[in-house]
């Protein structure tokens, strides 16, 4: 992703008055680097959800912003969720065990290797045939593609874009609500609000 804001500058703001202690400390959760790796996947279903989740957001495997799949990890691992689901989906630890199961299943049958062992490009197409409902694999007449898509693209979003330092990439100060926000109208721009760097999409 390319910078077009200073770098720290949603650091250095979670540190001030204008963010609450509580939104403060959930942030800064969210930056903890932890040594742990998986604690509900098994190593090699983990590695597949490493870099489908880095696809979908277009990440370097080799060096991420946010490493989303520990944190669906935790989730699964903690038994936590947002408390609802589809009513023809399974729970979400049968949906991320089986979907991944899928995912190298469709692999084998489109390019003969598993998913870990493909060309990103080849990783995307195995994606996309996700999301446009046209997997093949026996996984997929049990289990809706699209469904587990979906709600993979959903988690691995709101992972990716909560994360201070993605939004600190986007110029997001949206969390500094402590004192509330004056300059609301359209076009005016908050005194601690971020300003784009000047780059050729930003001229």
């Amino acid at each position: 992703m390319e910078q077009h804001y200073a770098e720290g500058t949603v650091r250095s703001l979670l540190l001030t008055e204008y963010v609450t202690a509580k939104t403060r400390q959930v942030l800064d959760n969210r930056m903890v680097k932890s040594e742990e790796t998986h604690l509900f996947f098994d190593a090699p279903v983990y590695e597949v959800l490493s870099i489908a989740c880095d696809r979908l957001v277009a990440q370097n495997s080799r060096d991420r912003i946010v490493d989303i799949a520990y944190f669906i990890d935790q989730r699964l691992a903690h038994h936590t969720g947002d408390g609802w689901r589809y009513n023809n989906m399974p729970s979400d630890e049968k949906m991320y065990l089986n979907g991944l199961k899928g995912i190298d299943e469709t692999s084998i049958l489109l390019f003969k290797a598993t998913f870990v062992q493909l060309t990103i490009s080849q990783q995307s197409a195995v994606l996309q045939s996700l999301q446009k409902g046209v997997s093949e694999g026996l996984i997929w007449k049990e289990m809706q593609s699209k469904l587990f898509f979906e709600e993979l693209l959903t988690e691995v979003a709101e992972i990716f874009y909560s994360s201070p330092l993605v939004q600190e990439e986007i110029g997001y100060v949206g969390m500094a609500d402590a004192k509330g926000w004056t300059r609301i109208g359209l076009n005016e721009r908050d005194d601690i609000e971020p300003v784009a760097l000047p780059n050729k999409e930003h001229t």
